[in-house]
Formats: C-alpha cells, sequence, structure tokens
C-alpha cells in the first residue's frame, strides 16, 4: 500500500527491528489509509449499540474512541514538531495507527496462555491479570520503539512523547464517562 507492505513493518517493529519503519507510507494519504479501518470499526459498532437502544453509550463509546484514535495522531505531531523533525511525524503515526491491529493476535496469544495457566492451577482472575499487564507493557515498549524509530530520536523523549500520549488519551477517554456519571447517566 502506497509502496510499503504494512505487515511486513509491523513484524518487523514487533521484533525490534527498527527498519520496519520504512514500510509504512509517509505522507497523508497512508496516514488516512491507517485511520480508515479505525474509524469504520468505530462506527459499526456504535450503530450496532445504538440500534440495541443503547443511543447514549453508543455516542459516547464513539466520542472516547474518535478522541483516542485522533490523538495518536496529534500527540505523534506535536512531539515531531517539538523535536524538529514534522517531516518524520506522518509514518511515524501510520505505523502507530496500524499497531492497534496488533491487539487482535495478543489478545488471542493471552487467552491461549490464560488457559494454561488456569489448567496449571492459577485461579483465572489472576492469570488474566497478568496476560492484560504483559499485553500492556509490550504495547507501550512497541509504541515507544516505533516513536524512537520513526521520529529518530532518543530513549528518553520517546518515552516521554508515548507517555504524553497516553497521558491524553486517558484523560480524553476517562473525562466523558465520569462527566456522564456526574450527571446520572449510570444507574
Amino acid at each position: 500500500m502506497f509502496g510499503s507492505n504494512v505487515i511486513k513493518g509491523l513484524l518487523l517493529l514487533a521484533r525490534g527491528k527498527a527498519a520496519g519503519i520504512t514500510e509504512f507510507g509517509n505522507s497523508a494519504d497512508a496516514l488516512a489509509a491507517s485511520l480508515a479501518p479505525l474509524l469504520a470499526f468505530l462506527l459499526v459498532a456504535t450503530a450496532l449499540a445504538a440500534l440495541q437502544g443503547f443511543w447514549r453509550v453508543a455516542l459516547l463509546f464513539l466520542l472516547m474512541n474518535l478522541c483516542a484514535v485522533l490523538t495518536i495522531s496529534v500527540g505523534t505531531h506535536t512531539g515531531a514538531a517539538w523535536l524538529g523533525r514534522e517531516n518524520l511525524w506522518l509514518r511515524t503515526a501510520t505505523a502507530l495507527n496500524w499497531s492497534i491491529w496488533l491487539l487482535l493476535p495478543l489478545g488471542l496469544l493471552a487467552g491461549i496462555f490464560t488457559g494454561l495457566l488456569t489448567q496449571a492451577g492459577l485461579p483465572f482472575a489472576p492469570a488474566f491479570d497478568a496476560m492484560l499487564c504483559l499485553i500492556g507493557l509490550y504495547f507501550f515498549w512497541y509504541h515507544w520503539f516505533t516513536v524512537r524509530a520513526g521520529l529518530q530520536t532518543s530513549f528518553l523523549r520517546a518515552i516521554l512523547i508515548v507517555l504524553g500520549i497516553n497521558l491524553v488519551i486517558g484523560l480524553l477517554t476517562v473525562a466523558p464517562d465520569l462527566l456522564d456519571y456526574a450527571f446520572g447517566g449510570h444507574s
């Protein structure tokens, strides 16, 4: 796609190979292509919830997740501008957007390992929590590595950018739910 191979890039980055970043397009079209399936997923999930009669929850879900998805691109641009590397932000944001789809195979693997741990005698809740923590840590590392390779920056600056993006995503996704709760949206 756009002279690149997204799957190859994802897998290279997943293995800690910085060359994987070159597999992503560095254009507005490539960024739009990475956003399209995420936005389509959000719209379908929102429509399904609304059709079930949960229109408030559907709208809240859409707005929270739309903010989260767009924060990745805005945060990457902000980080690139801070570093004086604005020419690299499109490729980096594109790679970060595509990386969200890695959660599907990671979730499948976590389910398998959770099952194995419970079969070995560990209670389900701690096994499940351990797998969620491992996925979270890996995903943070993946984003850090992608930002470091994509924006060609230092260890610490990449951490600061990823922490900043995740902090804003956390605020944007939790704040609407807290407001909804404050105004009587939850019973």
